[in-house]
């Protein structure tokens, strides 16, 4: 299970990046590099990482689904994700 400080700072800088998402383009587009400098380094998109919902695990994360592989796994076998089942009887 991850620090709740670690998910929180990843919230926070989605949240960022979405404020700054339409400033960002137009700076690129116009080419000012120093003024897109001078925004914060969060609210760049290439500083997100995907986190499980549930743990927070950075690692093994699955993108269909928006969890890691272990909650994938616990969840499939108890029958909780519509539309998954086990290849094996």
């Amino acid at each position: 299970m991850a620090k709740e400080s670690m998910k929180a700072r990843e919230v926070k800088r989605a949240a960022l990046c979405a404020k700054y998402a339409e400033k960002r383009k137009a700076l690129k587009e116009a080419g000012d590099w120093a003024a897109l400098d001078k925004l914060p380094k969060n609210a760049s998109p290439v500083r997100l990482h995907n986190r499980c919902s549930i743990t927070g695990r950075p690692k093994g994360y699955m993108r269909a689904f928006g969890i890691s592989r272990i909650q994938f796994r616990e969840m499939a076998s108890k029958g909780l994700l519509p539309g998954v089942n086990k290849a094996s009887c």
